[in-house]
């Protein structure tokens, strides 16, 4: 069993940047700790899915990065993942726990796709097969993915949920960010030295 986990980072997220950050190091520090924390998983492929130029300095060597338009849709991106089992991780949720995307895998016996939603609607993650199912359009912004995706599904036991997580998606969002939770050192320090 293959599986690739991409970490998708759009120009918009730059958005997110607290009062006295800049947009574009804020970006790169979000984007860099998702993508560690995926690439410290066990048995999984790495990959970065980016509509921003110049991100090649933050994976490790080796890894693929697939370069996207600024709106192409999530299936279009699943559709560019090898392996027998993809995730795709929004580069904007840079403590979430690595559990969380092992826990979507898990859930791929049972279910076509998984989610793993985000607070105040929207998803952090989602897991799938592939090639990904013909059906399924996620939106990893749309307000109640979930929903959405059981509608599009032939039946309704098609899509899991996993636990939910965080995404920072406006500049008041870092509040957020677990001071207890190991890892992201990049945004961590961006933000102590402001």
């Amino acid at each position: 069993m293959t599986r690739t986990v991409a970490v998708l980072v759009r120009q918009s997220m730059a958005l997110s940047a607290p009062r006295g950050v800049d947009p574009a190091r804020w970006l790169e520090a979000i984007a860099e700790d998702t993508y560690e924390l995926v690439a410290g998983l066990e048995l999984v492929t790495p990959v970065l899915a980016t509509s921003v130029p110049g991100l090649d300095d933050l994976v490790w060597p080796g890894t693929e990065i697939i370069e996207i338009g600024e709106d192409d849709p999530v299936k279009d991106v699943l559709k560019l993942l090898k392996g027998d089992q993809a995730a795709i991780v929004a580069g904007d949720a840079p403590d979430l726990p690595p559990l969380l995307v092992g826990k979507l895998f898990r859930e791929l016996g049972r279910a076509q796709v998984t989610v793993c939603p985000a607070e105040g609607g929207g998803a952090v993650a989602l897991a799938c097969r592939l090639p990904p199912p013909g059906w399924a359009d996620p939106d990893l912004d749309d307000p109640d993915p979930v929903a959405a995706l059981r509608a599009q599904a032939p039946g309704r036991r098609m899509v899991a949920t996993g636990p939910g997580w965080h995404r920072l998606r406006h500049p008041g969002d870092a509040g957020r960010l677990d001071p207890g939770l190991e890892g992201w050192e990049s945004t961590r320090a961006l933000l102590m030295a402001r």
